[in-house]
């Protein structure tokens, strides 16, 4: 008999299907949203990954760039100093098999050569002795001058190859390469014997070219004896080894007065502006003096340049903009590395801000004050100037050549910059003839072979008032030019008589 519960029992067990089909529906959408939530994640994981590969990348092309770049500028400027280092391992095993080089002036005079000892060692010999110690320098103890910045190729042999095979097969050893100069022998003789001080410098450079001519320092040394007389040398209180016309830094005197000069046209002055001098001139209760309290009266711009007023540059200091003055300096290469190709030359230092008092413009203006230079610095100044401007990169190797007299490498005359614009150097041309015409040089200047430019310098080194004596300049004949710096240190003594010398040899 039928009671009902059939239905009841199929109506619970279609309620329990459906309640199964729900929760299996629900995980099943649970299921789909944790492998969306899943496939997110790992997208997102993915993101991560590829990012941290990118960022790798990056910062391995960096690196790799980095390093091409620091290898360029190695090779292009830092490889020879290492090659030459008289230190390098490497390069001193050369000597085993080639025999050091000679090193010859332009004129073909040996200044170094290797010479054999009856005991089968060799020697270094220099002919010219102590004239070229600084230039053509040592091999000793170290090495300098021609001898260090050319370390390599004078240990290098580009002789004949049959010649070079044959050697290495008997034992014996190949000739080196010559190094030939751009010194000449008559020019450095001039500024060896011009310089009578015990201690001074003097520099000869072609204008047009760059060419060094001449370069000497002293006191000098006999570098055939240096190794014997190393302790004494190295020593000494007058610092022997101290090439003076490259590494010496002098307060440059009325000299820097080439660049108040510029730095006051530059700020709005004229030539023909006029300062009055009474012996003396006092501001910010800082007095400044003449040489021997001269008084020079009313003058304009060109006379208180060849009269080297320091009371009238005083004044034009005052009136210059500081910032003028700064792109002035910077523009002759003040606190810069200076061009050239030669080991352990100075930087010249100008230092002057909007902060400094009245006195320290006043001294910076005429040539004291915190400013050093070199001459070698001087000379660049003053062959930018005799060049319309343009500094040539200077050198002191005309060419490189094997024992059979083949050309290996040589070098051109390369512009190096504009120090001033072409008016600024005819201006400077102007002043500069001044100096020697009219002016505090015109005792020196009475060879008629040539035509000289320049301008003296007196500065103070201590308190006591001692002082060196500068000349800064050049000179040409219509068909060749040459320029000079002369410093003469701690004597009353006179730079530009020294320089009439040099400019005499160089045109007779």
């Amino acid at each position: 008999m039928y009671t009902g519960n059939g239905h009841e029992e199929r109506s619970e067990s279609m309620k329990n299907v459906r309640d199964v089909k729900d929760l299996n529906d629900m995980n099943d959408i649970k299921e789909n949203h944790n492998v969306i939530r899943n496939k997110n994640l790992s997208r997102s994981e993915k993101n991560k990954i590829n990012n941290r590969f990118a960022t790798i990348t990056y910062v391995y092309i960096f690196i790799f760039l980095a390093m091409t770049a620091y290898l360029c500028y190695f090779l292009g400027f830092k490889s020879d100093s290492f090659i030459n280092n008289p230190y390098n391992p490497r390069i001193n095993n050369l000597s085993d098999s080639v025999i050091r080089g000679d090193i010859k002036s332009s004129d073909g005079n040996v200044l170094a050569t290797t010479v054999q000892n009856n005991d089968g060692t060799f020697q270094r010999s220099y002919p010219y002795g102590e004239e070229f110690c600084h230039s053509v320098g040592y091999s000793v103890n170290g090495m300098s001058g021609l001898e260090l910045d050319n370390n390599f190729n004078l240990l290098r042999s580009h002789s004949y190859v049959v010649d070079r095979v044959q050697n290495e097969l008997s034992g014996k050893k190949s000739q080196g390469d010559t190094i030939v100069s751009t010194l000449d022998t008559n020019i450095q003789k001039a500024c060896f014997d011009a310089i009578t001080t015990k201690k001074g410098a003097a520099i000869v450079i072609e204008p047009d070219t760059g060419k060094i001519l001449a370069e000497v320092s002293k006191p000098s040394f006999d570098p055939n004896t240096a190794g014997q007389n190393w302790k004494s040398i190295s020593s000494s209180d007058d610092a022997q080894l101290l090439n003076r016309a490259l590494q010496g830094k002098y307060p440059p005197g009325s000299t820097f007065k080439i660049a108040t000069v510029l730095s006051y046209l530059h700020s709005g002055g004229e030539l023909t502006d006029r300062f009055d001098c009474n012996g003396e001139y006092t501001k910010g209760g800082y007095t400044v003096h003449c040489a021997n309290n001269e008084s020079h009266g009313n003058q304009d711009v060109t006379q208180a340049f060849s009269n080297s007023c320091n009371i009238a540059f005083s004044q034009m200091g005052l009136k210059c903009d500081i910032t003028d003055f700064d792109t002035i300096t910077d523009q002759l290469l003040f606190n810069k590395t200076l061009p050239g190709k030669f080991s352990n030359k100075s930087k010249s230092s100008f230092k002057l801000s909007k902060d400094d008092d009245e006195p320290m413009v006043m001294a910076t203006s005429f040539g004291q004050g915190k400013t050093t230079v070199s001459p070698y610095h001087m000379a660049l100044i003053a062959s930018a100037i005799a060049n319309n401007g343009n500094l040539m990169v200077p050198y002191d190797v005309d060419h490189i050549e094997s024992k059979d007299g083949d050309v290996v490498s040589s070098n051109s005359p390369k512009k190096y910059k504009s120090l001033m614009t072409s008016d600024d150097a005819e201006t400077l041309k102007t002043l500069m003839r001044k100096v020697v015409t009219d002016g505090t040089a015109k005792s020196a200047f009475k060879d008629s072979s040539y035509t000289a430019y320049g301008k003296t310098g007196t500065a103070e080194f201590n308190s006591k008032g001692d002082t060196h004596s500068w000349f800064v300049g050049f000179a040409d004949n219509g068909e060749k030019t040459v320029c000079l710096c002369v410093l003469l240190e701690d004597t009353s003594s006179h730079a530009y008589t020294a320089a009439s010398k040099i400019f005499s040899a160089c045109f007779n």
